[in-house]
């Protein structure tokens, strides 16, 4: 099988690292060749602090993954999150020297540019610009300016800013597992990709994806992001709660949370216990699930009052910005029993557990049905979408060349042409240029990266 057929989503977590393969089908689903799964022992909160530790969990992710599948994996799609992720607003506007001329892709780049001119924080650097809205001129909330005429182009933009050391650490990591980097990924990004519909995009969306150390916010309205944020907790710091407040081994607060935890405490009966093996002769301890429930809904309820803050940062609560398709769950924390209902109660809004299996075409043991693989197919269907727009300009060239023999022998008859062109056809054939350019263009995690090559070629 070639190397181009298939792609890999790589998942550097804190409790556990998940490598995926997988190709498209002839109906467009993903099917999956392998997946590979390993402990994350040099992750915390999102970010690597321990470069070795975190090199062998790569590796024996990646080498599981390449067992099941049958296939070498030497490129993949991974993403980026932690705690050093932030993001904010920032409006700018270019003034066009030709106003005659109608608006390209080449003034919305210009744009762009000016933006990540933007001075940062030290240490920090604009890794993402999302353009949400345009003013062309005196006209606004404008999605496509592309193609209209005007002097001052002006747009509202969500930018993401992240420790560039965080990203050279990922890097490193992967480029020392034996791996090649396709691109970065902010990670609520890849989950939305995975579990949310265009309709909830459309209608107004937050999703919220409760990892093992960080909890990732994503919120859409009109099909445009329009907030993300990073909160430094997870369902790691409720098995540390459950591990003090029931002084038991981390194993067993694990265990026991994911068993028989619950996030209302109302739900359980006070007659209702589990036993723990004692330690080394120790007595078995007894622990109430209702007292285990209320451990846990402590820290729950902590966790969903900063997603709600959140919320309220964007204007959720505006009859404007109303998330009308409400709010998805997913990660491995919202496995959690009775947590869709405390958060209905906390926040207002309905939920509903995200699941990434509806893009799966061939997962028949439902072992990816789990949210906590959210991610990890969100940045398989990254990597996938990276193939294809490659694959697009591949065929674009070949036609451009099957083209250009005929084009030198009748240059007469194609300048005669040119003379009688009229100005809607000159502007159809320079929108089709401006279509070329853009998927031609990199993506952001492919112009990322190549800041990172560029860093590591200058360090060697």
């Amino acid at each position: 099988m070639e190397n181009q057929e298939y792609s890999v989503g790589l998942d550097i977590g804190t409790t556990k690292i998940v490598a995926i393969v997988g190709r498209r089908n002839a109906h467009g689903k993903i099917e999956v060749l392998g997946v590979g799964k390993a402990k994350s022992l040099g992750v915390h909160k999102g970010i690597v602090n321990n470069i070795s530790q975190t090199i062998n969990s790569i590796k024996a992710a990646v080498s599981e993954a390449q067992s099941s599948a049958g296939v070498p994996i030497r490129k993949v799609t991974v993403g980026i999150a932690g705690k050093h992720i932030r993001s904010l607003q920032h409006s700018d506007y270019i003034m066009r020297e030709h106003p005659d001329k109608f608006i390209t892709d080449d003034d919305i780049e210009a744009l762009k540019d000016q933006v990540k001119k933007l001075v940062m924080l030290p240490g920090e650097e604009i890794i993402h610009v999302l353009p949400q809205e345009y003013k062309v001129d005196s006209e606004g909330e404008i999605q496509e300016p592309v193609g209209m005429h005007g002097k001052r182009l002006e747009a509202n933009f969500h930018v993401v800013v992240g420790q560039m050391g965080s990203i050279r650490n990922i890097a490193r990591c992967v480029r020392e597992a034996g791996l090649e980097m396709e691109a970065l990924t902010l990670e609520p990004l890849a989950s939305s990709e995975a579990v949310l519909t265009k309709e909830e995009k459309e209608a107004g969306v937050a999703i919220v994806d409760i990892g093992g150390g960080t909890t990732d916010i994503a919120i859409f309205k009109d099909n445009i992001i329009r907030h993300t944020c990073v909160i430094p907790y997870g369902g790691g710091i409720i098995t540390e709660d459950i591990k003090e407040g029931c002084s038991i081994i981390e194993k067993h607060a694990e265990q026991l949370k994911v068993k028989f935890g619950s996030a209302v405490p109302e739900l359980e009966k006070d007659s209702t216990f589990v036993t723990i093996p004692g330690l080394h002769g120790r007595p078995d301890k007894e622990i109430s699930l209702k007292t285990l429930a209320q451990i846990i809904n402590a820290r729950v309820e902590e966790i969903l009052e900063m997603v709600n803050t959140e919320l309220k940062a964007y204007g959720a609560f505006e009859q404007k910005k109303k998330l009308i398709a409400g709010i998805v769950l997913t990660g491995g924390g919202s496995n959690l029993k009775h947590l869709r209902q405390l958060a209905n109660y906390t926040t207002g809004f309905d939920s509903r557990i995200g699941f990434a299996n509806e893009y799966i075409a061939n997962d028949k043991n439902q072992y990816l049905k789990g949210p906590e693989f959210a991610t990890s197919i969100g940045l398989l269907m990254e990597s996938l979408k990276i193939r294809d727009k490659k694959q697009v300009i591949i065929e674009e060239e070949e036609l451009v060349q099957e083209k250009q023999p005929e084009a030198t022998t009748s240059s007469v008859e194609t300048n005669t042409v040119n003379q009688q062109i009229t100005p809607v056809q000159e502007q159809e054939v320079v929108r089709e240029q401006q279509e070329h350019k853009k998927a031609a263009r990199l993506t952001f995690g492919q112009s990322l990266m190549e800041k990172v090559k560029k860093f590591f070629e200058e360090v060697e």
